[in-house]
């Protein structure tokens, strides 16, 4: 836990009443749970295959504001 998320989980209770202790315990473990969850959350890195990195890109687009073989006179 040696990163700190600017973005906390927010706890609502809606019924009942808690004690202190059950809050702070409930407090402890979706803490813990959410850290967890956030730091295990890594997106693959894509993998590129040697097809991809040998093979030739696609051609410039056509300039369409020269003429047809530049002669037009």
């Amino acid at each position: 836990m040696s990163e700190t998320h600017d973005e906390s989980p927010a706890i609502e209770i809606t019924r009942g009443t808690a004690t202190e202790e059950e809050l702070a315990a409930l407090i402890a473990v979706v803490s813990d749970a959410y850290a967890q969850e956030s730091s295990d959350a890594v997106a693959e890195e894509p993998r590129v295959s040697a097809w991809t990195r040998t093979q030739r890109s696609l051609r410039a687009p056509l300039r369409r504001d020269i003429p047809w073989g530049r002669f037009s006179g």
